[in-house]
């Protein structure tokens, strides 16, 4: 049996639910890429001083070790950095604009144009952290930022304060956009067995299961407003997708998921108002919509071949992005969201696992560009400009790459990684660089960033 009629094989009805499971130009646009990203030579050199210590309580002593590496690493993959090296940093630990000497910070070797300090101390079981930004060319003015948050003490609520003093720095020298600190990433683990849902923090820590099925669940998607989760999960009566509240801690009726052998690739509209899903209630799997509650399902596609996993246009709500195999191999398309105007954007290989960017410029995806007997390549990702259609290459030869997710800065994307067997979280920004690995326990699948 020839590649090509075996890959065929695997994008009919009965065998694509065990292929999810199993899981040239340069482009022109790279310089948006870039700015996107804030990866360019312009970035800001930004120092963070260890915060003092309030007092020496020993739940200070703690904290503030968690809040100090914590905010050191939210500032250092924020992306548009260049973070001073703690080996470079002044030994002084400023607790308050009267103790710190922004000289010392400007010049060599920590040449900072930024400083953030502050302190941290636990009263009572209470957790007070004061930040603030300097910046170091200012003598007249050198404020930027100060906040004072206060919280129950816990590990939880120092890393919260540190991603929100992070994130607030962020937005502030990031041109407006908001960081990523307090986001969360939902993947599927199968760490003890069975495929669930988890999520976790943007920086891989703080993982922790979801659902509790006992079957196979994946795709996660987690809606715009934060509140409810979708997925699909196999049950006795086929793959169904499924809704889980956070509000009400509970699952939600959803009957047009429901509908058919094999409903897959759930994905949220950006207004929260409507989910657009693979199903083969027709026949062949095609993509549907349906609104938020499972109502008024409408076919958007109807060709002879499988479509799934659409991803909408975040920016305008009015297109949709997913993969068809009408051609043979998987390839990315483009549609309006009232399915007509069909656009194909990749032209060969293997291309599947698109995400939209949250300006509505850019396509990431998973592409083998080369697959085909003779032609050995690798399945990595990538990212095109919706316009002229070229395109940058992410990764290169470095295991298997698939299901990528644009985080909502647009500076960063998560992706899966599969190496010698074992698959694990990665996150990276937006050209490729800074290529970090968040899980490492061989089993973590299909990420999907959260929206804010």
């Amino acid at each position: 049996m020839n590649v090509h009629h075996s890959l065929t094989k695997i994008f009919t009805l009965s065998s694509f639910a065990l292929f999810v499971c199993l899981l040239v130009p340069q482009l022109r646009a790279q310089d948006e890429v870039h700015a996107m990203g804030g990866t360019n030579a312009d970035r800001v050199r930004i120092a963070a001083a260890s915060f003092k210590a309030m007092n020496s309580d020993a739940q200070t002593t703690a904290l503030k070790a968690t809040f100090d590496s914590t905010f050191y690493n939210d500032l250092s993959v924020a992306g548009i950095f260049d973070m001073v090296s703690r080996s470079m940093t002044p030994q002084e630990s400023p607790g308050n604009p009267t103790e710190i000497k922004v000289a010392t910070w400007s010049a060599a070797p920590a040449s900072a144009a930024m400083v953030a300090f502050g302190n941290i101390g636990v009263t009572g079981g209470k957790l007070t952290v004061n930040g603030w930004l300097f910046d170091t060319r200012n003598d007249a003015n050198p404020q930027v930022v100060n906040k004072t948050y206060n919280e129950a003490a816990s590990q939880d609520a120092v890393r919260k304060v540190a991603h929100q003093f992070a994130d607030e720095i962020i937005y502030r020298l990031g041109g407006g956009i908001n960081g990523v600190a307090e986001t969360k990433i939902y993947f599927v683990g199968s760490r003890t067995g069975a495929k669930e849902i988890w999520a976790m923090d943007y920086d891989g820590q703080n993982a922790h299961q979801i659902t509790n099925l006992g079957t196979v669940s994946l795709s996660p998607r987690i809606s715009p407003d934060n509140n409810e989760l979708a997925f699909a999960s196999l049950s006795k009566q086929g793959w169904a997708i499924r809704i889980f509240s956070f509000e009400l801690n509970r699952y939600l009726s959803f009957p047009t998921g429901t509908n058919g052998s094999s409903n897959l690739t759930p994905a949220w509209s950006a207004d929260n108002k409507s989910l657009a899903f693979s199903s083969s209630r027709s026949g062949d799997p095609e993509i549907w919509v349906s609104d938020s509650n499972g109502g008024k399902a409408e076919r958007l596609t109807n060709i002879k071949g499988p479509d799934v996993a659409p991803t909408w246009n975040p920016r305008s709500n009015s297109q949709l992005a997913w993969v068809s195999g009408r051609t043979g191999l998987p390839q990315i398309y483009v549609m309006d969201a009232d399915g007509t105007n069909v656009q194909r954007m990749t032209d060969g290989g293997y291309a599947i696992s698109p995400s939209w960017s949250p300006n509505g410029l850019f396509l990431t995806f998973s592409w083998n560009r080369k697959y085909g007997p003779g032609a050995p390549g690798g399945q990595d990702i990538y990212v095109m400009d919706i316009a002229t259609k070229k395109w940058i290459q992410l990764t290169h030869g470095s295991g298997s790459n698939d299901f990528p997710s644009w985080a909502p800065d647009g500076r960063h994307i998560v992706f899966e990684r599969s190496l010698d067997g074992k698959a694990d979280i990665w996150s990276m920004l937006a050209d490729g660089t800074d290529q970090r690995q968040l899980t490492h326990d061989g089993h973590s699948f299909m990420p999907n960033w959260s929206w804010k």
